[in-house]
């Protein structure tokens, strides 16, 4: 428990070692990228644990809000983008493809487990991740309309539908441990299960590097290229939110915009052809960067304390 309490202290530190290690250690980045589905279930019921359901239901009143905030997150945002693309004439290149995807997609998993690190309420982003994962089979519908060729929607449907079923079965297993073998979890209970999140979130980090350290290898230019997108894109969705919400006097502010710059657009993968696919893996690889480091960079942002 004191070890666990340590690490969820200095969590933001875990998460760069898990960075570096996926830079050092590219045999067990190769290793662990096949767990990743398993690691990202674990998170996902550490999660639900620590949040438990009636503070991730407290407050029905928020789900039109919730919706609300999905439905422009993944859906007016890529949309709006696409046309201005198509306005402009301009071809659907990787970089289009990286910025529509990143937008269309719904929250990463571990974006409760960010806002927990920067001090905020992580309720909202387990219901953005919970809602935005079951509408994601509307919403992306009007996007693959605007990107002819693009892939077979189908693939996209069912894959968002097993990760649904993926989120709802660990979410609810979370939910049952809560309730039946710690309904009052202590506030030393839920800094152990912080530590332990922060612990799974660094391996998990490894796995998602696997890619980087061979285009390093190969084309270091190419990398610092999508390395550089990926934190203007992450960082700038990021920091708009944050003060569009917070000039609303919004509560969520912080959740809601660690949200709208963390995605899961790796989801789109099963989709993309090959061609599409290869620069958007390094994509996917850089795109840890600024995520894992968010509680690291962003602190003064979110918690000014």
């Amino acid at each position: 428990m004191t070890a666990l309490i340590f690490i969820a202290r200095y969590g933001k530190f875990a998460l760069i070692c898990g960075l570096l290690a996926g830079l050092l250690l590219p045999d067990v980045a190769q290793v662990l990228r096949w767990w990743i589905p398993e690691l990202v279930s674990l998170l996902l019921l550490l999660t639900a644990f620590r949040i438990g359901l009636v503070d991730t239901l407290a407050n029905l009143a928020e789900l039109r809000r919730t919706v609300l905030a999905v439905l422009i997150l993944q859906l007016a945002l890529p949309v709006g983008v696409l046309l201005i693309v198509i306005l402009l004439g301009l071809p659907a290149s990787s970089l289009v493809l990286a910025l529509v995807l990143v937008m269309a997609a719904p929250s990463v998993t571990g974006s409760a487990n960010f806002a927990i690190l920067l001090n905020g309420d992580p309720a909202p982003a387990l219901r953005l991740l919970i809602l935005g994962t079951a509408l994601l089979p509307l919403t992306c519908i009007p996007v693959f309309a605007l990107l002819p060729g693009f892939g077979d929607i189908g693939d996209v449907l069912a894959a968002a539908m097993r990760l649904l079923v993926v989120i709802l079965a660990a979410a609810a297993l979370g939910f049952a441990l809560r309730h039946w073998r710690a309904p009052d979890l202590s506030e030393r209970g839920r800094k152990a299960t912080d530590g332990l999140t922060m612990i799974v979130l660094a391996v998990v980090v490894i796995g998602l590097m696997s890619a980087v350290r061979p285009a390093f290898e190969n084309d270091p230019v190419e990398l610092a290229f999508w390395v550089v997108v990926a934190f203007a894109l992450n960082f700038g969705l990021q920091v708009a939110a944050f003060f569009t919400l917070r000039g609303r006097g919004s509560p969520a502010a912080t959740p809601l915009a660690i949200v709208a710059g963390n995605r899961n657009f790796a989801l789109f993968f099963v989709a993309l052809s090959p061609e599409a696919t290869d620069p958007l893996l390094i994509f996917l690889g850089c795109y840890q960067f600024p995520m894992y480091l968010t509680p690291a960079l962003l602190r003064r942002l979110y918690d000014p304390r």
